[in-house]
């Protein structure tokens, strides 16, 4: 995580990517396993899940748990901070609901 100019530049740097949103979205519902996050995000390959995760979580913002099995078994969930930011995200997810809304309009 690299400071920015802004706080909101700091913030978004740290959320952008394919599908962080959603992941962040996803493990604020309970911990799931990598295959679980799989099938909840069909539109991406799973290389780029894989790299999007281990961002977040060099980021400090997931939990990547590998527990001592045979097959190993990868969990992941929130830390604190991931937690955190959890209702700004809902907050942006609410306005890009509006901006869809909005979209629909002038399409019609």
């Amino acid at each position: 995580m690299k400071k920015s100019y802004c706080p909101i530049d700091t913030f978004i740097n740290v959320v952008k990517g394919k599908r962080k949103g959603t992941i962040i979205l996803h493990l604020y519902q309970g911990d799931k396993r990598y295959s679980e996050l799989v099938k909840l995000l069909p539109d991406i390959s799973e290389r780029m899940l894989t790299k999007q995760l281990k961002e977040l979580e060099t980021d400090g913002i997931i939990n990547r748990t590998v527990f001592p099995e045979v097959p190993p078994r990868v969990e992941y969930s929130l830390t604190k901070l991931g937690r955190e930011i959890h209702p700004v995200l809902k907050g942006m997810f609410k306005g890009g609901i509006l901006f869809e809304k909005s979209i629909d309009g002038f399409e019609e």
